[in-house]
């Protein structure tokens, strides 16, 4: 059994589990995309490999029409093969020490997926820990951002989401991410 934490904010429950993003079945994931939308790494490529070309393929015609998606924007596509019928995709700050505004970048990266999930009417959202992989922002530092970020919004937009989940990959970015939700 995944350990599990979780606190309700404006009739929103924010929960928090250890498992793998791909498997989730709320009404949508979010990717940790690049600015192409292309297949890579990490969660990005765990996403794209799990929804299949149909999922590869729409992201690719968003890149043609609007071209690489900005630091802290979110698009949607339909989830191809994942559990989760939508998949929103939002670009996360690179980790320069602190000193670029990535943590306004990265606050605006979870406000703009849920902005999105509201607009599109779904009731429930799963976020992996954005920009703390390949992108270098220190899960310590991200978890705090992210939870505050997903708060903020749930008290001003109250009502329209059910449920806002974090899947965190290891034991370690869940005691972090733990640790964050109870400070608020």
């Amino acid at each position: 059994m995944a350990q599990q934490t979780e606190l309700t904010i404006a009739g929103t429950t924010v929960r928090l589990v250890q498992g793998d993003i791909t498997k989730q079945d709320t009404d949508a994931v979010v990717n940790a995309a690049n600015p192409d939308l292309a297949p890579g790494g990490g969660v990005a490529g765990a996403i794209h490999r799990a929804g299949g070309a149909s999922l590869t393929t729409a992201c690719r015609e968003i890149r043609r029409r609007e071209g690489p998606l900005a630091t802290g924007e979110a698009v949607i596509t339909a989830g191809g093969n994942l559990p989760a019928p939508w998949v929103i995709h939002t670009v996360g700050p690179v980790w320069h020490g602190g000193k670029g505004g990535e943590a306004e970048l990265l606050a605006r990266c979870y406000r703009s997926c849920l902005a999105l999930a509201c607009e599109r009417g779904l009731g429930s959202v799963t976020f992996p820990s954005l920009s703390t992989g390949a992108y270098g922002y220190p899960v310590e530092l991200a978890a705090p951002v992210a939870l505050r970020a997903v708060a903020s919004f749930l008290r001003e937009d109250s009502g329209h989401l059910k449920e806002v989940r974090f899947v965190l990959f290891s034991g370690r970015d869940l005691a972090l991410y733990a640790q964050a939700l109870s400070a608020l």
